[in-house]
């Protein structure tokens, strides 16, 4: 039995409309040279794009131990998007820190976002784009997730 988008209810709307959103900006992207990247890098990066953090504290803020840490490191480190280098404060520690490689994926996600949001709003009308932005972020906070984005501290349901 096919399923028709129209029933679904407000959760699985919103939630395949951003994975319809995520997929369109993977593919921009791939298309742009960040074939490698992936959706699930932004978790990572949001925490860095503040500047270098330790293993430890990258760990702790996506509430994962530290081996777990390491692997995604070493997985964004294997596609050139992060580097380890010494802490200066700590010489047994590592900082991970975004590489050139790693801030271009990031600025090319920010500009393919903006550019989605202006296709969107030019063939829905831009009142009703707001509207459902709106709706969202409305949303967001009356289910107590404002304070996690604010935090940069987003991470994937459970």
């Amino acid at each position: 039995m096919e399923f028709d988008p129209a029933d679904a209810d407000l959760s699985l709307a919103s939630l395949f409309a951003g994975w319809a959103l995520a997929d369109e900006l993977q593919r921009r992207l791939a298309a742009e040279g960040f074939a490698d990247s992936r959706f699930a890098d932004g978790v990572v990066f949001q925490h860095l794009v503040g500047g270098p953090v330790t293993i430890s504290t990258l760990a702790e803020k996506l509430g994962v131990t530290q081996q777990a840490a390491s692997k995604s490191v070493a997985d964004l480190s294997s596609r050139g998007y992060v580097s380890r280098r010494p802490d200066p404060a700590d010489a047994r520690a590592r900082q991970v820190v975004l590489t050139d490689r790693g801030q271009a994926v990031i600025a090319a996600a920010r500009k393919h976002r903006a550019a989605i949001d202006a296709e969107v709003r030019k063939d829905l009308g831009d009142d009703r784009v707001e509207q459902a932005r709106l709706l969202l972020v409305e949303l967001i906070d009356r289910l107590g997730a404002s304070p996690l984005l604010r935090a940069r501290a987003v991470r994937p349901p459970r």
